[in-house]
C-alpha cells in the first residue's frame, strides 16, 4: 500500500530534490518551501534515508485532515493509530509547528492540543493513565503543519538530521552542511567526468559529497535511522536496502576532484574526514586505488591552477562569508580576488555559495543564473558562470 512521505530539504534546493526523488522512481504528490511530498513504501522509506544526497529529514505523513478550531486538530490526530507507530515504553513530543493562513494560528495552543490527542490515543488502547516519560533516542517527534486549514500530522523516521553524514569529526569554522554541498553539486550540472576543484575546500565537504556521489556511494550507508526503532521499521527489508546500495559502489569510476585551502589545519581535518567517510564502508575500502582519491593541498587561492591542463571542469566552492567570519570587508577582497579564477581557469564552470547578494560586483561580472538556497540559518545566494574567460 502506498504511503505519502515528505522530504525536508534547504530552500532552494526543492529542484534538486525532485530530481532525487524521480531518479529512485517515487511519485511525487507536490513540492513546496523546503520540502518534497512523495508516494512510497516501507522500502521505499529505507531507500530514502540512505539514499538521498539533499534531504535534511524523512517524515511519514500521519494524517491530513482539514481543522478550523481546535476540536478538529483534537479529534484529527486522536485518529491516528498511533499504536501502530509508536512501540511501549516510546516517548512522544511534537518538536515542531508551523502554520500558515490557517484560522489555527497559536503554535504553543497546536501543540499542546495535538500531543493530548496522540497521548489519550495511546494511553486508551494500552491501558495506561499516561505515557512513559522518555527523551532523546527513544523519543518520537512529530510535527504539525497547517496550510490554509489543511492538517499534516508527521512523524520523523530520521533521528539525526540526514545531513549529519557521520564522516565530518572537524567542520572547521564555517561548516558547509552535508546535504546544502550535495544541492550545489547536482544543481551545478556537474558529473565524474569532469575534473572538480574547489579552492576555498576548508574541511572538505564538497570535494567528499562529490566523490560520494561519483562512485555511487549512498550518503546513509554508514548510519541508523530512528524508523528502525519504531513498529513499521523491518530489519530484513533494512539489510536488503542496504545490502543493495553497497553493491552499487563503484571505485573504478576515476574522479579528479581537488580542494585546496590556505589554511593548513582545515586541510589536515578534510584528509581526515575523506578517510572517515570511506572508513565507514568497512571492507569496502580495499576496493579503493588510493590514487583515484579527493586530493588536499595547502595552496591559497591565487595560486590554485587546473591540475589537468587539458579538461575543462567545474570550480565548486564555498569562499569565506562575511556574516559567517565576521569581516565583511576581508570578505569582499576574497570575491574581489576571486576575478583571477577567470584567466587560471578558462573555459571553467565558475558555482560558488555566499551569503554576499552583491557578490557579483566585487566579482566583476554578471553570473549567468543566481538562486536564493539557505545553509542552516544562512540566507545565501547560488551563483553560476557557464564559463570563465579573460
Amino acid at each position: 500500500m502506498a504511503i505519502s512521505a515528505v522530504a525536508l530539504c534547504a530552500v532552494g534546493a526543492e529542484k534538486a530534490l525532485s530530481n532525487e526523488l524521480r531518479k529512485m522512481s517515487f511519485s511525487i504528490e507536490e513540492g513546496g518551501f523546503g520540502r518534497v511530498k512523495y508516494l512510497t513504501d516501507i522500502e521505499g522509506l529505507y531507500r530514502s534515508l540512505m539514499g538521498l544526497r539533499t534531504a535534511d529529514r524523512v517524515l511519514l505523513e500521519l494524517a491530513s485532515f482539514d481543522a478550523m478550531d481546535f476540536d478538529a486538530l483534537f479529534d484529527g490526530v486522536r485518529k491516528v493509530p498511533w499504536e501502530e507507530y509508536i512501540a511501549k515504553g516510546m516517548g512522544l513530543k511534537i518538536s515542531k509547528v508551523r502554520t500558515n493562513r490557517s484560522k489555527l494560528a497559536a503554535e504553543t495552543s497546536i501543540q499542546a492540543v495535538a500531543h493530548k490527542a496522540a497521548a489519550e490515543r495511546l494511553c486508551s488502547k494500552r491501558g495506561l493513565n499516561r505515557l512513559p516519560s522518555a527523551e532523546g533516542s527513544n523519543e518520537a517527534e512529530l510535527r504539525v503543519y497547517i496550510e490554509k486549514n489543511r492538517v499534516s500530522v508527521l512523524l520523523d523516521l530520521s533521528g539525526e538530521p540526514l545531513f549529519k553524514r557521520g564522516y565530518r569529526t572537524s567542520g572547521g569554522p564555517a561548516p558547509l552542511r552535508e546535504t546544502s554541498a550535495a544541492a550545489i553539486i547536482l544543481l551545478s550540472g556537474w558529473r565524474r567526468k569532469f575534473p572538480l576543484n574547489d579552492p576555498f575546500c576548508g574541511s572538505g565537504t564538497i570535494a567528499i559529497e562529490a566523490a560520494l556521489y561519483a562512485w555511487d556511494i549512498a550518503p546513509g550507508l554508514g548510519r541508523r535511522f530512528f524508523l528502525d526503532k519504531l513498529l513499521i521499521g523491518n530489519r530484513d527489508i533494512e539489510k536488503k536496502v542496504r545490502k543493495e546500495f553497497f553493491e552499487k559502489v563503484d571505485f573504478s569510476r576515476l574522479v579528479r576532484i581537488f580542494g585546496s585551502d590556505s589554511d593548513a589545519t582545515v586541510i589536515a581535518a578534510a584528509r581526515s574526514n575523506l578517510k572517515q567517510a570511506l572508513g565507514m564502508l568497512g571492507p569496502e575500502i580495499n576496493r579503493l586505488n588510493p590514487d583515484n582519491e579527493p586530493l588536499f593541498n595547502v595552496l591559497p587561492m591565487e595560486k590554485a591552477i587546473p591540475l589537468d591542463l587539458e579538461a575543462k571542469g567545474f570550480i565548486i566552492t564555498n569562499p569565506p562569508y562575511g556574516r559567517r567570519l565576521g569581516d565583511a570587508e576581508a570578505a569582499g577582497k576574497i570575491y574581489t580576488e576571486l576575478g583571477k579564477l577567470s584567466r587560471q581557469f578558462t573555459g571553467w564552470k565558475l558555482v560558488l555559495i555566499t551569503d554576499h547578494p552583491g557578490f557579483e560586483s566585487f566579482f566583476g561580472k554578471k553570473a549567468d543564473s543566481c538562486r536564493e538556497i539557505s545553509n542552516g540559518a544562512v540566507q545565501t545566494y547560488l551563483y553560476q558562470y557557464d564559463q570563465l574567460g579573460e
